[in-house]
């Protein structure tokens, strides 16, 4: 059964993050920088929250907060669920089905962050593990070519 672990192995373990305190116009700039969609806010070195495109679009602009003033503690997602690296594969998916999320961080069983997978990170992992599949299919059908 393949886990998020495997996911990390594939896609390496950077982390981006942002403190608590900055600003969501920081947080938007940091995350364009990196052409991530999200993240994860700590404090003290502590998992806080995360910090979304979605908070950004419902908890930003669409409250007409300015963005160069607004930390991101008073915009960010403090209610995150993590999962760990053996959590598998499919679970993760439910969780993000059921709770509408596109983010999961991924902590050690001490509760170190040491990753985060998204929900694009899955569809590829699902592809690629379809595409093998295919591939082993038509060498049993037709032998190896």
């Amino acid at each position: 059964m393949a886990t998020v672990n495997d996911i990390l192995a594939t896609k390496g373990s950077q982390v981006y993050t942002i403190g608590k305190t900055a600003t969501v116009l920081d947080g938007a700039l940091e995350m364009t920088k990196h052409k991530v969609g999200a993240l994860v806010v700590t404090d003290d070195g502590k998992v806080a929250g995360i910090f979304t495109e979605r908070d950004v679009l419902r908890r930003v602009v669409a409250e007409r907060r300015d963005p160069a003033t607004t930390s991101i503690a008073t915009v960010m997602t403090a209610e995150i669920v993590c999962c760990t690296p053996a959590t598998p594969i499919e679970e993760a998916r439910g969780t993000m089905k059921n709770r509408r999320i596109r983010h999961l961080p991924v902590i050690s069983n001490e509760g170190r962050l040491i990753g985060v997978i998204s929900i694009g990170d899955l569809n590829a992992h699902e592809a690629t593990a379809q595409e093998q599949t295919i591939h082993l299919l038509q060498e049993y059908m037709y032998g190896r070519t």
